[in-house]
């Protein structure tokens, strides 16, 4: 699938593409698009026994750097502030271990490049 122009359209398409990939990679989806005051994260899902918080990417071109390299540590405070208040919330979860990774997607002429990097920073 190609990901379509517009803002909104493009990172919705980016966050199914990275749905999908993640679970035809074993993992299981709990939440999409949680969002609390201090943050939002885009994908929250099962891998084995752990909680994973995925944060998804895109970029059209690598000319400025890869989706990955711009989940700045600003982003990832944004991130864990967030995982911390779903942990909170959902106390269940909360028993888990948890990580964050980050899925980079780039378009290659139409077809999507992804990226999965498990552990991508710490708490």
């Amino acid at each position: 699938m190609t990901i379509s122009t517009g803002t909104l359209a493009t990172g919705k398409q980016a966050e199914e593409s990275a749905c999908r990939y993640l679970l035809d990679n074993g993992l299981k989806l709990i939440e999409k698009n949680y969002k609390c005051r201090g943050g939002e994260i885009d994908l929250v899902m099962r891998h084995n026994d752990s909680i994973v918080f995925v944060e998804v990417r895109y970029r059209h071109t690598n000319r400025f750097g890869s989706g990955a390299e711009s989940v700045v540590k600003r982003k990832q405070d944004k991130i864990i502030l967030a995982a911390m208040h779903y942990l909170q919330t959902h106390r269940k979860a909360a028993a888990a271990a948890s990580r964050f990774d980050v899925i980079s997607i780039r378009d290659n002429f139409g077809k999507n490049d992804i990226e999965w990097i498990q552990n991508a920073f710490q708490a």
